[in-house]
């Protein structure tokens, strides 16, 4: 986001709504000369009114600091159009079952790809039981591991969080499992079917 928050996106969202700048500045308790002034951008809304303008145009905070609406395309929960959002400052992991805006410690987080398994990054598993045994040969230092393996299953997913100075290894039910996503905190998200 190039500016705090655009006036083309405030006027677009008023305009859907089919609000007028009068209409919209009641609803916020200021006037309609300075909703004129934040849709031409010669003037951006007070902090205090990001709340009530989100609210008034029907779209969350986030939304609107990005500038674009969010839309979940995935009505039907296809497990295979998850996203996976990683916050680079405390590590946490969010999902989310199609596009989402997602911020964590005062970041917006991209929704990350999953890359193929590369030489480096090359997951292993093997029947046990009833289980995946599942291990990736990888550095597991301080500064450079996998974080975590997920099991995607097309009813929902496993996930076992991994540490540094750790193994790269996880156990998994087997049922339902379709193929597995794993993080390495320096190359990103992989990917490996399960064959």
């Amino acid at each position: 986001m190039n500016q705090y928050v655009t006036g083309t996106m405030i006027k677009r969202l008023r305009e859907d709504k089919r609000m007028t700048q009068q209409l919209l500045a009641e609803k916020i308790g200021v006037s309609d000369k300075a909703i004129s002034k934040w849709e031409t951008g010669k003037g951006y809304p007070d902090i205090s009114l990001i709340e009530p303008l989100a609210e008034a145009l029907g779209v969350s905070i986030i939304e609107l600091f990005s500038g674009e609406d969010v839309v979940n395309t995935n009505k039907s929960f296809n497990m295979q159009r998850m996203k996976l959002h990683v916050c680079p400052v405390c590590g946490n992991i969010i999902q989310s079952t199609g596009e989402a805006v997602v911020s964590c410690c005062g970041i917006v987080l991209p929704a990350l790809e999953a890359e193929p398994e590369d030489d480096v990054h090359h997951l292993h598993f093997e029947k046990v039981e009833d289980e995946y045994y599942v291990t990736i040969r990888h550095e597991m230092s301080k500064t450079h591991y996998i974080s975590f393996i997920i099991a995607l299953k097309d009813d929902g997913s496993e996930i076992r969080k991994l540490y540094p100075e750790g193994n790269a290894e996880a156990r998994f039910k087997i049922s339902r499992t379709k193929c597995f996503w794993y993080y390495c905190n320096k190359h990103g998200l992989f990917r490996a079917s399960v064959r």
